[in-house]
Parts: C-alpha cells; sequence; structure tokens
C-alpha cells in the first residue's frame, strides 16, 4: 500500500502499541515489513516469527493506524508551514502543534490563526475595533461608554457607540469559539450529552417518497447511543430532502463552560464580554462542534457499515464450493424464456440455448423438457443450478418434474450482480461472441461451482451484502472490502494453472498487471511446470515472488511442495527433514508415521521457530487443503413461491442473504427476502446480530407479518414466536398453512390433469433421441 510511510517514527509505534495493546517489538517488526512491501496475507501467514503470530486483523490495524499517524504528520507540517509564512509562528505556538496528538487538537491549536474567510469579526477588525475588545478584556469593572465613542468613524461604517461596541463583541465571540480549551472541553459534552434529532421537511409529509422515512418524522435519542443504520437512515432522508436533521445540546449547557473564564469583572464592561461569549458559544462554537459530531457521528457509522459489509462479504466469498462438475445452469425468465447454458468440469462453455419452461405454451414447454433432458444426457450433467431471481421457483419446479436421479442436485444460487458481470469488460474478453444472457447464465453456474473465483470478478459493492453501502464513504469502503477480498483468496490458495486474471490480481504481491503478465505467460508457454517458473514472467521480480508464491498452487507439479502453501523458501528445511527420516518428501507428506519422528525443536533457528514449523506440519499432512466448508444440498419449501403464499405462523427454511446491525435478511424462495429483526433472532437477548448469523446459514423461521402493499415480511427465529399483537395485513390475515387443495397444490394438479404426464412423455422422447 503506497500511503505506509517509509520511515515511521518511533514515538508513533509506541503509540500504536499502547492503543492496540500489542508489544512494541511485533509493532516494530510489522511496520518494517509493510514499509518494505510485505503485505497482510505474507506477513501473518509467513513472518510469524517476527511478529509474534499476530493475525490479520492486528496486523491490518497497525497499517491503517500507521497511515492515519502519517496523515497527521503531514497536517502538523502543513500547519506549521502555514504559520511560518505568515509569520506568526511562535516557539510556545510551535510547540503545542507539535504537542497534538489529534487531528482535533491539531485543528483546535490552529483554529485562531486559520486564514478566514470574511467574518462578522474581520469586518469589526478592518474597522480598525480590535483594540477596543481588548479593552473590554482587559477593563471588565469599567463602562465603556467613554472608550467606545473614541471608535466612532463614519467613513468606516461606525456611526454610534452601539456600532462599535457590536463590533469589538464579535471580535470577542470569534475568540471565544477559537479556545482551543474551551472547545476540548465543549466536545467532551457534545460526546456526552448530545441528542440527534430529526424531524420532516416542511410540506414533504404527505409525499409517498418521504413513507420510507416516516419513522423518522419526529425522532431523537441521544449521540453516544445511536446506532450506525440510524444514523445512516436519518442522512440519507435528509439528502433526498425529506428530513431535518440536527445534533443538538442545550446553550444553557454550552454557555457555562466559556462565561466564568471570559467574564472576570462585574462592570458594564464585563457584561459586554458576557454577552459576546454567549454568542460566541450559540453562533460559533455550537455550530461548529454541531458539524463536528456530524462528521464524526458519519465517520463512526461507516466504520461499524464497511465492518457488517466486510463481514457479510467474508462469508459470501467463502461459501462451499460444489467443486469441479458438469453443470447446466439457467437463467429463469418468463417471457423472454430461461438462458441456459452447460460448462464442464472447468467451467468453460459448451454450449447455449433459450428454454420457454416458465411461460410458453404447452407444446413449447413439452420441446423445453425434451431439449433438456437431452442436455442433461448428452453432456452428462452432474448439477444444475437455476438463478435465484424473477421465475426462479417456477423454474425450479419444471426441473424438478423432470425426475432426475438424485445424484444430480437441482441447486438455487444467488445470482445477485450476475447481470453486472455479464456487461463488464472482463465477461466481454472472455466470451467475445456471446450477447449478455449467455455470459450471466455462465456466472450463475460457476457461483456454484467455485463461488470465490467467480465472484471476485465483480466489484464487491455490487454483490449487495450491506447496510448503506452507497452512503458510506467510498475510499473507506474500497479499502475494507478489498482486504477481504485478498484475505480470501489468499486463506483458499489459487490454482496458477487455471485462475483467471481477476482471482490472481488478488494474490499477495500481484495485480492486474501482474496477472495480466502470467495468463499471457501461460498461454504462449503452456501450464506451469513449477513455481520457479513464475520467475521467468516479464516485470514479476524477486519481490512479488516472495509474496506470492506460497498462496499460489500447481497440482501435479515437478516438486511435491508446489501444490501446497508451504514457501519455497522453506523447501530445504523440509527436504531435510525428510533426509532425517530417511525417505522422500512425498513420503513424508503421504505417511502420518514418519512426520511423527520429526522432533521440530531440532529445526528452530534464528528465522524460523515452532509457529512456522507447526504450519509446514499441518501442511504436510493436507496440501493444499481447501479451507471452505463442504458443500451442502439446500431445498425451499414446495409450493411456497411468492409473497401471497406465505400465512402467519409458517416454518420455513431459509437462507440468510445480509446481516446488518438491526437483523438479518432471509431468503425463503418468494423473490423477496425477509426481514428477522434483532429481537427475533433468538430466545435469548442478542446484542450483535453477527454473534448469531452468518451469510449463507441455512435456516429455519416462522412468518411473523406479510404486507403485501409495503412489499415486507417479517420473520423469527425464535423457538416460540409471540404472534400476540400481529395481524396479517395485505389480505393474509385468514390465510393458513395449507398442504392439500392450495392454490399452488390445485396449479400442480391442473398440469396433470387432462393432458396427460407431458413430462414423463418428454423423458421418453428425449431417450429415444
Amino acid at each position: 500500500m503506497s500511503d505506509i510511510p517509509a520511515d515511521p517514527a518511533a514515538a508513533h509505534l509506541e503509540t500504536i502499541a499502547s492503543e492496540l495493546g500489542i508489544p512494541l517489538k511485533s509493532v516494530e517488526s510489522t511496520a518494517k515489513l509493510l514499509s518494505e512491501g510485505a503485505t497482510v496475507p505474507f506477513i501473518s501467514r509467513y513472518r510469524k516469527e517476527a511478529t509474534g503470530s499476530l493475525d490479520e486483523v492486528q496486523i491490518q490495524a497497525v497499517r491503517d493506524r500507521m497511515i492515519q499517524l502519517a496523515e497527521l504528520d503531514g497536517r502538523r507540517a502543513s500547519i506549521l508551514k502555514s504559520l511560518d509564512e505568515r509569520k506568526l509562528l511562535t516557539p510556545e505556538l510551535k510547540k503545542k502543534v507539535l504537542a497534538a496528538l489529534t487531528v482535533s487538537a491539531l485543528e483546535d491549536v490552529f483554529a485562531p490563526y486559520r486564514p478566514k474567510r470574511q467574518t462578522r469579526a474581520t469586518k469589526a477588525r478592518d474597522k480598525g475595533l480590535e483594540p477596543l475588545a481588548e479593552w473590554l478584556l482587559a477593563n471588565q469593572d469599567d463602562d465603556p461608554a467613554e472608550e467606545s465613542a473614541k471608535f466612532i468613524d463614519e467613513t468606516k461604517e461606525v456611526a454610534t457607540i452601539e456600532e462599535a461596541l457590536s463590533g469589538a463583541r464579535d471580535i470577542i465571540a470569534e475568540r471565544v469559539a477559537d479556545d482551543a480549551a474551551l472547545r476540548g472541553r465543549t466536545r467532551k459534552l457534545y460526546e456526552e450529552e448530545a441528542v440527534v434529532a430529526s424531524k420532516v421537511m416542511y410540506g414533504k409529509d404527505e409525499e409517498a417518497e418521504a413513507a420510507k422515512f416516516r419513522d423518522y418524522f419526529e425522532w431523537s435519542e441521544p449521540l453516544s447511543k445511536i446506532p450506525s443504520h440510524r444514523t445512516l437512515a436519518i442522512r440519507r432522508g435528509e439528502k433526498e430532502g425529506f428530513l431535518i436533521m440536527r445534533i443538538e445540546v442545550p446553550l444553557e449547557r454550552v454557555a457555562p463552560l466559556a462565561v466564568p473564564e471570559w467574564v472576570t469583572g462585574s462592570g458594564q464592561a464585563a457584561e459586554e464580554v458576557r454577552k459576546a461569549a454567549e454568542d460566541g458559544c450559540k453562533r460559533l462554537l455550537m455550530s461548529s462542534m454541531e458539524t463536528e459530531m456530524r462528521l464524526g457521528a458519519k465517520r463512526a457509522a461507516d466504520t461499524t457499515a464497511i465492518q457488517v459489509f466486510a463481514d457479510n462479504l467474508r462469508e459470501l466469498l467463502l461459501a462451499s464450493p460444489l467443486g469441479q462438475r458438469r453443470t447446466l445452469a439457467i437463467d429463469p425468465a418468463f417471457r423472454t424464456g430461461c438462458k441456459t447454458v452447460v460448462l464442464d468440469d472447468k467451467g468453460s462453455l459448451l454450449h447455449h440455448t433459450v428454454l420457454h419452461a416458465t411461460a410458453g405454451s404447452s407444446s413449447q414447454q413439452y420441446e423445453a423438457a425434451v431439449e433438456l433432458a437431452g442436455l442433461i444426457k448428452q453432456y452428462q450433467v452432474e448439477a444444475i443450478a437455476i438463478g435465484n431471481g424473477t421465475a426462479s421457483r417456477e423454474t425450479e419446479s419444471f426441473v424438478k418434474k423432470l425426475k432426475l436421479p438424485s445424484s444430480i442436485p437441482v441447486i438455487m444460487v444467488n445470482e445477485s450482480g450476475a447481470s453486472i458481470y455479464s456487461a463488464s469488460e472482463a465477461a466481454r474478453e472472455e466470451f467475445p461472441s456471446e450477447d449478455v444472457t449467455v455470459r450471466g447464465a455462465v456466472s450463475i453456474g460457476r457461483r456454484l461451482m467455485d463461488p470465490l473465483a467467480e465472484l471476485v470478478k465483480l466489484d464487491p459493492k455490487v454483490i449487495g451484502v450491506g447496510q448503506y453501502q452507497h452512503d458510506v464513504d467510498q475510499r473507506s469502503l474500497k479499502g475494507g472490502l478489498d482486504d477481504v477480498v485478498e484475505s480470501c483468496v489468499n486463506g483458499v490458495g489459487v490454482e496458477l494453472n487455471t485462475a483467471s486474471k481477476q482471482l490472481l490480481a488478488y494474490v499477495s504481491g500481484l495485480n492486474l498487471s501482474l496477472a495480466e503478465n502470467i495468463v499471457s505467460w501461460r498461454n504462449e508457454n503452456g501450464a506451469f511446470s513449477s513455481r520457479d517458473q513464475l520467475k521467468s514472467v516479464p516485470r514479476l521480480g524477486e519481490k512479488a515472488f516472495e509474496q506470492a508464491a506460497g498462496f499460489l498452487r500447481i497440482r501435479g507439479s515437478e516438486h511435491p511442495l508446489d501444490g501446497s502453501a508451504v514457501h519455497p523458501e522453506r523447501y530445504g528445511l523440509v527436504e531435510r527433514m525428510a533426509v532425517d527420516a530417511g525417505c522422500k518428501v512425498e513420503d513424508l507428506m503421504k505417511n502420518d508415521s514418519l512426520r511423527k519422528k520429526i522432533d521440530l525443536r531440532n529445526y528452530v533457528d534464528e528465522e524460523v521457530g515452532l509457529p512456522t514449523l507447526q504450519d509446514i506440519m499441518e501442511e504436510l499432512a493436507k496440501p493444499g487443503r481447501d479451507p471452505r466448508k463442504a458443500f451442502e444440498l439446500f431445498s425451499f419449501a414446495e409450493g411456497v413461491e411468492k409473497p401471497s403464499d406465505l400465512t402467519q405462523g409458517l416454518k420455513l427454511p431459509g437462507i440468510v442473504t445480509n446481516v446488518t446491525a438491526f437483523g438479518a435478511f432471509v431468503d425463503v424462495g418468494v423473490h423477496q427476502d425477509g426481514l428477522v429483526h434483532i429481537s427475533q433472532l433468538a430466545d435469548q437477548f442478542v446484542k450483535d446480530p453477527a454473534e448469531v448469523v452468518k451469510v449463507g446459514q441455512k435456516v429455519s423461521v416462522t412468518v411473523m407479518e406479510v404486507d403485501i402493499q409495503r412489499n415486507r415480511i417479517s420473520l423469527s427465529m425464535k423457538a416460540s414466536p409471540d404472534f400476540e399483537g400481529r395481524e396479517q395485513r395485505g389480505g393474509q390475515r385468514d390465510r393458513q398453512p395449507q398442504s392439500r387443495g392450495s392454490r399452488p397444490a390445485r396449479r400442480e394438479q391442473s398440469r396433470e390433469q387432462g393432458g396427460g404426464d407431458w413430462f414423463s412423455q418428454a423423458m421418453s422422447q428425449a431417450k429415444k433421441r
């Protein structure tokens, strides 16, 4: 990361160690490795002795704090330069600037000296009223009338004593608002006592678009307690022009922080100073603090929202892969037909067609069944993937009517972002002669085979597993999500001879340019036969090789360790172990009894300690092991395909699609995710939904409420949900779960009555072909 300082100050490293509770030696080693260009995955995996076995989260925290402190130093240098150029830098002021430990403290010191736009105070100074302000502060037991009269000058638009005093008060008010100590006290007060309040914008309460913000038309709660999602929701309502947001502390709480310090007498002059101090608090300081609190609340909300997004993204990327199987993938639709592709076990496109399986005539559906059955037979399809968008449940029902062997699973796949991929440059480059519908179907099939390898082709933001991702700071969001993708890719490992350039670009030490060079080398020279051949890739130097090699796998390589996570720099060590055990490296990898003979203490030296040696032994036992969980089949409840099929109390299987600070969204197969509010996630109190559920988790839910008009479904994961006080809206109140004679059941019956079992006929026809 280019923003990492090359030579971080020793004092900063001590600060980081203290803040994070990490030994100083570990911080120093980590900082050195980062400044030398090492990546977080590489440091975490292959430099445990240097860092004291810090994990990726700790290393990222050190890195991020190094960058923040470097930015603080940059701002400090800029302030010192500004003060020096304007001849304002005194030894005492320089000492204060250098002593500031936070951006807020630094800006407070600089506030009185910051170049200002035209203000009431600057206008008063231009009128020559600053000496009067000084007099008021120094002579607070006196009457200012006589002194003020000396400043009357109509040529300077000061025609009366009151105008002179007003200008002097403006100057004092600005000084009060810029006082660093007072700003610090006021900031603490706001952090502890400020209230966030929102109201509907005048005249907007009846607009239909404002309805989604109705909860915040008259809302208030302490700033210290407001959850991130509520902050972002109110800010969005304000941005769209429906809400007014304020962060407030009463003047009666702020003014007492300033008046006693600035008012030191009891005369009329002291009264003028008191007015000025209160005005400075109300007009300037409180406004400044509100702006600062708004920015602080936004940063805090962004941090939480980005973390939620990152956690969800990690679960999605590390979803269980089906593996290398010949797959038929369907992108469902009604009017335009289902885009269908067949992929080989490597994900290469073999065939594509359009099946009118959901909205065509009976003859079209018959032909679709014949063609589908024929494709399954011709290409020896081992799995069927169906995108979970429009017409997905109808398509699933169609496929299952073929009565396929149980060895061919029919699996619903989250297709979020597939349409964006299909129109992307990556998709056009891979399938230049195919249209977007074919590319989208291919993506759905590949997601089933290996979610990580396919999802890295998308901008993580379009996958849709966050909350208010478009409202948070986009640079911070990108950094946080890139960290997650990099962590997942390197944690799983990448097959060098089959990986796309998009996947390779996330490997430690590589970038898109180097990834393109690797793919070009592979196309020109054939598959890599060893990791060492990476050194012949153009522009891939020793540093990139060091950072990347351990995360790249070559199955069936010349060297057995090339298919493992053992780094090439440790091959010699493993070979020495094999010699000591009287065997070959291959034998050491296959034979547990041989590995048990190894005494790791004999191989500890200045560079390699027990943490690395233990990692090596674990890798020898399971070389190149995929850390992702084994794939588990899942099916939605049959006959429940749209919101109107839901009834209160109905229990359903579902898949968690998104986890937020206020609960979790669950797909129950009706084309509209339901919300399990945080209060309904478990029978016990839940503070953080992420502690209970993860994206992709299979759960059992109970329908609590269905609001057809607002397109909302409320669910519960409690063992015995409380329905008291809840009513079904949108015509659902009297519907009860039905196992026989329900609308879906009648629809299925009508297909099979009167016209014969045309699916069976189609299968017979396909067999004849």
